[in-house]
């Protein structure tokens, strides 16, 4: 008989939680941060690497993937972890936020989005049904709804409007997906920054029922104050016993500040995007390699970190060949950064295990606000 993916919870401290996810592909602990490989890959890393880290989980993009190489020849190859050789769960998103984003190149309706590829211009259609089919393609272990992803700022009628269709589109999302032993498939809350969408979101999604549940529609412009402002209360409506998840976050005092409000998992492109621009995350703050600063700096970026950039390699030769534009550069400060974010979710989980959380929040802050901080 196939394994059923399902959540247990482990410990609670405050609202913080640890669990873990299991799924036939092996275990999830979270909270857990999922690096992003966008098109099949997770830029400027090898699958081996990724794992290296600490990562359980990789998050793949049904729009990307749907244009180019499509889901049905990497299903005819296999399937996405066979593909793009990640053996670990993968969870994909539905493909609705990177469509909303296409302005002037989409046309919404009831039925879904019709759309321009922003490669060719040729002329798609996705709907819940069709993302459901893409994602099943790709053999995608954890499966996200197809939602529209309300932008900000919105109007209190038209975030009504957006959550409604995208409570439709839920529940088209859960027929179609159908019952599938081994996979799972998350609602996403919308509901903008109001607070009964938020509960009317919630509700319905609980009425459809799903495997586990998303905290859509943030992290799009509306600042870290007015997120937190949502997440002292969205999670709280959505099932205890399913994971949480907020899509689409963040930087590291976000992720703390998540963790503490009860999200079990995040994702965000800025650790890698951030290692390809000279950026790098540190427990002191944020160091931007190509300052002239670290010309001749010998220390690693971090001493208390133990991936091959600093254990290996000094400030000063990540700043030149950074600034040398060899390909290392990204390549190195990409893999310190998703080190550094997993030893984050794992220095939260033993603090939520040992009852200290507060206690790791008021010490994360503080670090960071002695010294290391550079311009962003």
């Amino acid at each position: 008989m196939t394994q059923m993916i399902r959540f247990e919870r482990l410990a609670q401290d405050g609202k913080a939680r640890l669990g873990v996810i299991r799924t036939p592909r092996g275990d999830i602990t979270t909270p857990a941060f999922m690096p992003v490989g966008t098109a099949a890959t997770v830029k400027a890393m090898l699958p081996e690497s990724v794992a290296e880290t600490g990562a359980d989980i990789l998050l793949g993009n049904t729009y990307h993937l749907m244009l180019r190489p499509t889901a049905e020849r990497i299903d005819r190859l296999g399937g996405l972890h066979e593909f793009m050789n990640w053996q670990k769960p993968i969870l994909t998103d539905s493909g609705g936020f990177q469509v909303m984003s296409l302005a002037g190149l989409r046309k919404l309706t009831e039925q879904g989005v019709t759309f321009k590829s922003h490669i060719d211009g040729s002329k798609h259609e996705l709907t819940p049904e069709r993302s459901m089919e893409i994602q099943k393609l790709l053999g995608s272990d954890i499966v996200m709804c197809f939602d529209e992803c309300t932008p900000h700022p919105a109007t209190e009628a038209q975030a009504l409007e957006s959550m409604r269709l995208s409570m439709r589109w839920a529940a088209r999302s859960r027929e179609a997906f159908g019952e599938r032993p081994g996979h799972a498939l998350f609602g996403i809350q919308q509901g903008s920054v109001f607070r009964e969408q938020r509960a009317e979101s919630a509700e319905k999604l609980r009425e459809i029922g799903f495997d586990g549940y998303a905290v859509g529609g943030l992290a799009v412009g509306e600042g870290q104050d007015a997120m937190f402002e949502v997440l002292d209360y969205a999670p709280d409506m959505l099932p205890e016993d399913r994971p949480r998840y907020l899509m689409g976050v963040g930087k590291p005092d976000d992720i703390v500040g998540a963790v503490k409000r009860g999200i079990d998992m995040m994702d965000c492109v800025l650790p890698t995007r951030s290692g390809r621009t000279g950026q790098a995350f540190t427990r002191r703050g944020v160091v931007n390699i190509r300052n002239a600063r670290h010309a001749e700096d010998p220390r690693p970026l971090d001493e208390e970190c133990t991936c091959p950039a600093c254990r290996n390699y000094s400030r000063a030769y990540l700043h030149h060949v950074e600034r040398a534009r060899e390909m290392i550069g990204p390549m190195l400060l990409s893999w310190h950064n998703l080190h550094y974010y997993q030893d984050l979710m794992a220095m939260m989980r033993a603090a939520i295990a040992q009852g200290e959380f507060a206690a790791f929040e008021a010490g994360f802050h503080a670090t960071r606000a002695e010294g290391d901080i550079e311009p962003y």
